[in-house]
C-alpha cells in the first residue's frame, strides 16, 4: 500500500509506492517494504542533528528547513526562496546578499556594523572607517580642581580638533593643545586652527596679534571699533594699504592709486573722463586743476605759481590777446639743446602768413620777415664806410659824413635836360647826360657837332673856343682836363 506524505500545513508532498524511495526533499523518505531502510533511516537522523552542514545549501529544501553554512559558519532558514542567516551578525568583507530587515553585517575591512532596512544596509558605526581612525565627535570626561566635567571633543584622523564644553575650567591633566577650555568650543592651539566661514556675531576681537598665538591673547576690541565694508564709516587712525595693487575707487573703479617699482601711478580709468582736483574758495568749488580725458591735456584755472625752474618742450599757445609781462632781464630758448636750432619769435596772422625775427643757425646771422621771404637783419657791426675795401658790404658814412665807393651805377636814370622836359623831370641824370645838357644850354637844340665850330651849340671844352667859332651871345665853358 502507497504512503502519502502530507507537510505541517496539510497539504500533500509526495506519494511513495511500496519498495521504492522518494527524494522530494532534501532526506531520503522510504516505501513499505524498502531494502535498506536502516541505513537511510539512520543518515536522515544525523542530516538533521547536523542540520544539512555543508559549503553548499540542500537540495529541494523546504520552507523552514535548517542548514548550516559551513562557509560563513552560520545558521541560515529556507524562506521559501533562499536560505538566509538565523540571527547575530554576518562578517565579511563585502555587502552580503538575500539580507532580510533587521540583518546586521560586520563590515570586516573597515570595521564598521550595518543594518538590513529591508531595501539596504544603512552604517550602525563608527561613523569613520579603520583606516580613517577616530574622527568625529566623542563623549569624554575630563578632570579639574572643580570636579569632573563631561565634554564632547571633535577628532579628526585621531587627532583631537575642538572641545565642546559646557563651563570654562583648566583640566587637572594635560590635553595637548588645550591647556585652558572655555565655555562653548576651544580650539587646539597646536594645529593653528581657526574658524572659517561666516559669522553673524563676535562680540569682541582679539587683536593682540597677527599670528595664530598658543594663548589667547588679552587685548580684545569691540566689534564696533572696526570698519565696514559696506558702509561709510570713520577712523581715527591712519589707514596703510600694505600693497601696490592701492586704492580703488568709484562703482565702475574710476580712480586707480597704484605702485608700481616704487612710482606712484594716479589713473582715471574711465574714457575720456577728466580727473580733477577743487577747492573751496570763500564758500565757491573752483576746479583750479583738471586732466582732460577727451585730449590728455592739462587745464588750470587761476595764477600758478612756479618756484623752479620751467621747461617746456613742446609749443607754447596762448591764445588771449592780453601783453604777457616777463620781467627777467633775458629770454633764454633753446636752452640744453644737444646741437643748435633756429629760435626766434614768431608772429601768427590771420592769414596763416606768419612774421618771424628769428636767429638762423646755419647762415649765423639775425633774419626777418614773413613766410617764404625771410632776409637779414643788417646791424651796425654788419656796416662799413668804405666800399671800396669792403665789397658787398652795407655802406654807412663816418663821423664826418664821409663815404667811399669804387663807383655807383644809376638805374633811374632821366632825359637830358631841355625845354620841353627839365620843368618835370626828377629821375637823376648821368654825367654824360649833364654835360650834353650843359652843351645845348643857352641855344638852340641841334644836332651834335663834334668839331664844335657849329654857330648856336654851347659847348663846354678843355680849352678856349677858337677865333670864327660860334656867334654873338654864345656862352663857353672851359672845365679842367
Amino acid at each position: 500500500m502507497a504512503y502519502t506524505i502530507n507537510k505541517t500545513d496539510g497539504t500533500a508532498l509526495t506519494t511513495i509506492t511500496d519498495g521504492t524511495s522518494d527524494n522530494t526533499t532534501s532526506l531520503v523518505l522510504f516505501g513499505k517494504s524498502f531494502s535498506g531502510f536502516g541505513e537511510g533511516l539512520n543518515e536522515n537522523l544525523v542530516k538533521l542533528l547536523e542540520n544539512a552542514a555543508s559549503t553548499s545549501a540542500p537540495t529541494a529544501p523546504l520552507k523552514g528547513e535548517l542548514w548550516f553554512d559551513t562557509t560563513t559558519n552560520q545558521l541560515k532558514v529556507y524562506n521559501g526562496t533562499s536560505f538566509e542567516p538565523t540571527g547575530g551578525a554576518k562578517t565579511s568583507s563585502s555587502t552580503p546578499t538575500n539580507a532580510s530587515a533587521g540583518d546586521l553585517w560586520h563590515d570586516s575591512t573597515n570595521d564598521q556594523l550595518y543594518v538590513y532596512t529591508g531595501s539596504a544596509f544603512l552604517l550602525v558605526g563608527p561613523v569613520y572607517t579603520s583606516g580613517q581612525q577616530l574622527s568625529g565627535w566623542k563623549i569624554e570626561t575630563l578632570t579639574s580642581s572643580g570636579g569632573n566635567k563631561v565634554v564632547s571633543s571633535m577628532y579628526a584622523g585621531n587627532t583631537r580638533v575642538a572641545i565642546l564644553s559646557l563651563a570654562t575650567f583648566t583640566p587637572s591633566v594635560t590635553q595637548t593643545g588645550f591647556a585652558s577650555i572655555k565655555a562653548g568650543i576651544t580650539l587646539n592651539s597646536t594645529l593653528g586652527a581657526v574658524f572659517e566661514g561666516s559669522s553673524t556675531q563676535a562680540a569682541t576681537l582679539d587683536t593682540s596679534d597677527t599670528t595664530n598665538a598658543s594663548s589667547p591673547g588679552e587685548t580684545l576690541q569691540g566689534g564696533a571699533n572696526f570698519l565696514r565694508s559696506n558702509a561709510a564709516d570713520t577712523t581715527t587712525g591712519a589707514l596703510t594699504i600694505d600693497t601696490d595693487s592701492g586704492i580703488i575707487v568709484g562703482d565702475a573703479q574710476e580712480l586707480t592709486v597704484t605702485v608700481t617699482s616704487n612710482n606712484v601711478t594716479v589713473a582715471q580709468t574711465s574714457q575720456d573722463k577728466d580727473l580733477k582736483f577743487t577747492v573751496n574758495d570763500g564758500g565757491v568749488t573752483k576746479t583750479p586743476l583738471q586732466l582732460t580725458g577727451a585730449d590728455g591735456g592739462v587745464d588750470i584755472t587761476g595764477d600758478v605759481t612756479i618756484t623752479g625752474n620751467l621747461t617746456i618742450s613742446g609749443s607754447y599757445d596762448k591764445s588771449s590777446v592780453d601783453v604777457s609781462t616777463y620781467t627777467d632781464t633775458f629770454i633764454e630758448v633753446n636752452a640744453g639743446q644737444a646741437s643748435d636750432v633756429d629760435g626766434g619769435l614768431i608772429v601768427e596772422q590771420a592769414s596763416g602768413v606768419e612774421a618771424r625775427i628769428f636767429w638762423d643757425t646755419s647762415e649765423q646771422y639775425w633774419a626777418a620777415g614773413k613766410t617764404g621771404a625771410l632776409n637779414q637783419v643788417i646791424t651796425i657791426a654788419d656796416a662799413t664806410d668804405d666800399g671800396g675795401a669792403n665789397h658787398s658790404k652795407v655802406l654807412k658814412a663816418t663821423s664826418a659824413g664821409g663815404l667811399t665807393m669804387d663807383s655807383v651805377t644809376l638805374v633811374a636814370v632821366g632825359d637830358p635836360i631841355t625845354s620841353s622836359t627839365s620843368a618835370t623831370e626828377k629821375k637823376l641824370a648821368t654825367i654824360s647826360q649833364v654835360q650834353k645838357s650843359l652843351k645845348l644850354w643857352g641855344g638852340s637844340t641841334i644836332s651834335d657837332d663834334s668839331s664844335n665850330s657849329i654857330a648856336g651849340n654851347r659847348y663846354v671844352e678843355t680849352s678856349a673856343p677858337s677865333s670864327g667859332q660860334g656867334s654873338n651871345g654864345d656862352l663857353w665853358f672851359v672845365r679842367e682836363a
